[in-house]
């Protein structure tokens, strides 16, 4: 599961408005002819990489987050080449373009992302907390080689999936992928060179422009003038102040890390427990109310933005303050409130998974329909086209002076066939790939898991629900991967029923072909504007992935073998996720008294999706203001899955981002803010490995004072 793996993009360096002609004059660059796949530019991506492996591998089992770092493995890539001359100035003979910094972050993306594409935050210990009495089989602890062909089995899908797709989504229709088009940006910044031009409205084809309106010139200006003063400003930030700001915030979040791990306490201040004071209980040890000076959350707030963490607060506020002590008091969930099986966190989670299901299916539609109403269009199109069936008439040779689909004969690829991916590749790869799949997920779960056809009905199904997961994340900068997951489950319901195995496991392949295509698209796109090579990123991808497959399953058993996974300090809230939604299919069990919340809060968000999906349509600007406060569903159902902290240190951070916005004066998170932020949280991602080894090594906090205060809290745990 990554449910908000794509916020990654928002709040970060949003792309100009620009001129579709101006956008297509890029398209007349000279390709640059130097050779962008170089050994230090997979090297360092590969460091790069196995950094953000294990930072995604920390926050996944924590909270679920999981982000691709396209931004980040751009700027860690470029300070680190900004460094190397003087430790290895044999390395520098040449100047670092961006071209090879392209590569660079491609290939640490890819290394990156592993541990959501193989379901390392999610399937994986969704499976390890499997019980007899309740899924008719013990926990499947897999051992590291076990691990490794699982990784294997989905590592490969979804690199071959994107290179056929660039070509139509990416050349043909020029969908934006906000955070590839911000990612290829930032990118001309640290360079130096001209910032690619792109705009905002998908192109389906070539036509002639009418003649603009004085109105409409004046607003074009207006937005020409502010993105030449963010870009004014983005270049300052950029320069010596940027680099300290990144470096500051880095080594603040990593001492804070530390002293946190020295000191329990400082991660789990109880500070709510003032309110329970008359009451002789703590909100803390009782109710898991404490709080949390993560910097890595509040920099998780700010690339997030403040609608999205307002979204995460008001679900924490009412699950946590209203349902939890609902359940709790009315014995619907008897058992301790931090539990997941009998516990008012398990029985919040339900209601978060009936959001979740409601608002991912709903907003699979409006894009599913643009795909048939596509279809059926293009059908009539090659059935009416004159030559074809018919002669030309007057009516057809007007409308096509000023809309002219880009026929089927005319290749709009520039670049040479040297660069691109051979079409046999892919489809070789795609057959090869799935073969692999299929034999090793068969001899890593056996007979008593998920059949071999299942596994080929998975891929499939994730080959068809690609396409829609990366023309949505091409025009909202979000991927489905939630919804396609499922809907797998859901139809591995009718499929296999009653295993609960197959059902997660089919979940998680589906969703792994998705999710993996949909961010290597992204990178595809900034190459695409950065005029990189397309068969060298295919090269970073693929090199990428299988290195993650061994750094991926290493970081996973490493974090298993020093921590109690689920546990204080890993929740794992994904696990719970795709486990509750395997048994519900499977044997229909649910906690007392939550369907009526289910289907309440389940059809608020369908309907609240339904609006936000056809708010374009809206003719009343008092609704559309209406419908832009509605809150994110995913992000409502997030705030149920995290203890309140976590929710409580981002809305610090979204904050933030809305007050910088705003003193900016362009509207958007200024790209200084997004530096401290990715400070932040490669601060604590770095740190935590240090954090682990020491944990590993049988060192403890220095002191526990503090975590026995009123039962204690989070560090009571840690400090058992």
């Amino acid at each position: 599961m990554n449910p908000v793996s794509p916020l990654s993009g928002r709040g970060m360096i949003t792309p100009n408005r620009i001129d579709e002609d101006d956008s297509e004059s890029m398209m007349d660059l000279e390709v640059p002819q130097g050779n962008d796949m170089t050994f230090r530019a997979i090297v360092v991506g590969l460091g790069v990489g196995v950094i953000l492996c294990m930072t995604n591998i920390y926050f996944g089992l924590q909270t679920g987050w999981v982000s691709m770092m396209s931004l980040q493995s751009a700027l860690l890539g470029f300070a680190i080449f900004r460094f190397i001359p003087r430790i290895l100035p044999t390395l520098m003979m040449t100047p670092f373009t961006p071209q090879e910094n392209v590569i660079l972050q491609t290939t640490a993306v890819a290394t990156g992302t592993m541990p959501l594409a193989a379901g390392l935050v999610g399937i994986i210990p969704a499976l390890e907390m499997m019980k007899m009495d309740v899924d008719g089989r013990p926990p499947i602890v897999l051992d590291y080689g076990h691990l490794v062909m699982w990784c294997l089995a989905v590592a490969f899908f979804g690199v071959f999936l994107a290179s056929p797709l660039r070509r139509q989504v990416i050349v043909k229709e020029k969908l934006v992928f906000p955070s590839g088009t911000a990612t290829a940006q930032l990118i001309a910044l640290l360079h130096k060179i001209p910032p690619p031009s792109q705009s905002l409205k998908p192109s389906g084809g070539t036509y002639k422009r009418l003649p603009r309106s004085s109105a409409e010139t004046d607003e074009e200006s207006s937005r020409e003038s502010d993105a030449r003063a963010k870009n004014h400003q983005d270049e300052q930030a950029m320069g010596g102040s940027g680099w300290r700001a990144l470096g500051w915030s880095f080594a603040a979040s990593g001492a804070m890390t530390v002293l946190s791990f020295l000191f329990p306490v400082l991660f789990s201040i109880p500070i709510f427990d003032i309110f329970s004071i008359p009451f002789g209980t703590s909100l803390a040890a009782g109710w898991l109310w404490y709080f949390t000076p993560s910097l890595s959350y509040v920099g998780q707030g700010i690339i997030m933005g403040f609608p999205v963490t307002v979204s995460m607060n008001a679900g924490m506020l009412v699950g946590w303050a209203v349902l939890s002590p609902l359940s709790k008091h009315l014995g619907w969930a008897p058992g301790p409130v931090g539990s997941t099986t009998n516990g008012a966190r398990g029985w919040i989670l339900w209601v978060a998974l009936a959001i979740m299901i409601a608002e991912s299916i709903i907003s699979l539609l409006p894009i599913t329909l643009d795909h048939l109403n596509r279809w059926i269009s293009h059908y009539r199109q090659r059935s009416a086209r004159p030559g074809v069936f018919r002669p030309a008439s007057p009516e057809d040779r007007t409308r096509d002076d000023y809309f002219d689909p880009v026929p089927e004969e005319d290749d709009p690829e520039h670049e040479p066939p040297e660069r691109l991916v051979p079409g046999s590749w892919v489809w070789w790869g795609l057959g090869g790939s799935g073969i692999l799949g299929v034999v090793l997920v068969w001899m890593v779960f056996g007979a008593d898991g998920i059949h071999p056809w299942a596994t080929a009905v998975g891929l499939i199904l994730a080959s068809i629900l690609s396409l829609i997961g990366v023309r949505a994340l091409g025009e909202t900068d979000l991927n489905p991967v939630s919804g396609i997951g499922k809907i797998s489950q859901l139809l591995f319901a009718v499929l296999q029923p009653g295993n609960v195995v197959a059902n997660v496991i089919a979940g998680g392949v589906a969703e792994a072909g998705a999710q993996q295509a949909g961010d290597l698209m992204q990178d595809l796109k900034t190459g695409h504007l950065l005029k990189a090579s397309p068969r060298s990123q295919f090269y970073g991808q693929m090199i990428g992935s299988l290195a993650s497959v061994f750094v991926s399953t290493a970081g996973y058993k490493f974090y298993t073998s020093v921590y109690t996974i689920p546990g204080p300090q890993f929740a794992v809230p994904s696990a719970g996720i795709w486990l509750n939604l395997a048994r519900l299919l499977n044997n229909g069990h649910l906690p007392d008294h939550v369907v009526p919340f289910m289907i309440a809060f389940g059809a608020f968000f369908a309907l609240a999706s339904a609006a936000k999906s056809f708010r374009s349509s809206l003719q009343s600007p008092q609704l559309d203001r209406m419908v832009s406060y509605l809150p994110s569903g995913i992000a409502f159902a997030i705030g149920f899955l995290n203890a309140p902290s976590f929710s409580l240190a981002r809305l610090i951070g979204g904050y933030i981002a809305y007050r910088t916005a705003k003193a900016s004066g362009t509207g958007e998170t200024p790209l200084f803010a997004i530096v401290v932020a990715s400070g932040f949280v490669l601060g604590e991602g770095v740190l935590s490995i240090a954090t682990l080894t020491l944990t590993s090594a049988g060192f403890g906090a220095l002191s526990c004072f503090g975590c026995a205060i009123h039962g204690g809290g989070y560090c009571a745990g840690t400090c058992a």
